[in-house]
């Protein structure tokens, strides 16, 4: 058995995303707004965008959930990818940050698959599940707070139906989880992958994609 894993340079990333990504204009035009700002290594890669969108299409997703918008490149990259009638439920608390995001949202014309609510997102999706809306969503995409993973991942597994998707963002924290650790934040990941890792409601794997990134299908 190989062990062999490919050191991804700058050179061969720009390479990737060359040949590999297709962006619509208005994704172009967001990470260059979001490029500049103090916060913008909180926006995910363009690459991870695409997988996400790709993911949406393969599972037929109409109904998805989002939690941490940022400036909304991911809710983009997957409102482009839903059908007319699909929807992301965009989870933030920042209105600044997203507010960023909105124009492009209107030049790509998916301001209507988007519904931002700005609160906490636990909040929010608790309103979802005592709604009656357990089991009618698709896919969800967490990278929030860290310490508040766990919470999300629990809410995301009774609002999926079967077969649906949660993309966890940063599960390894720039190395940071491989190691012993006094950060909460890397604590929180640390105790999250172990979790899921044998958790017997979901299939998973874990991708060395932009800052790590578990897929979890529900069982």
């Amino acid at each position: 058995m190989s062990d062999r894993y490919l050191n991804v340079d700058d050179t061969l990333y720009h390479y990737l995303v060359e040949h590999g990504v297709r962006e619509h204009p208005a994704q172009i035009a967001l990470r260059d707004a979001t490029r500049s700002h103090p916060a913008a290594g909180m926006q995910i890669g363009p690459d991870q965008g695409a997988l996400l969108a790709l993911l949406v299409k393969v599972i037929g997703a109409k109904r998805t959930i989002e939690i941490g918008v940022f400036t909304g490149y991911s809710a983009l990259s997957v409102a482009l990818a839903l059908p007319d009638d699909g929807v992301v439920l965009a989870c933030d608390i920042n209105e600044a940050y997203t507010a960023i995001g909105q124009p492009h949202w209107r030049a790509a014309g998916v301001t209507k698959k988007i519904d931002l609510r700005l609160a906490p997102a636990l909040q929010t999706l608790d309103a979802e599940l005592a709604a009656g809306r357990a089991g009618t969503y698709d896919f969800a995409f967490i990278d929030a707070d860290k310490t508040g993973y766990d919470g999300y991942v629990e809410r995301c597994l009774q609002l999926l139906r079967p077969g649906g998707l949660i993309a966890i963002d940063n599960v390894l924290w720039s190395g940071s989880v491989a190691k012993p650790s006094t950060s909460e934040d890397t604590r929180a990941l640390q105790a999250l992958n172990a979790k899921l890792k044998d958790d017997p409601r979901i299939d998973l794997v874990m991708l060395p994609i932009g800052d790590g990134l578990t897929l979890a299908r529900k069982r």
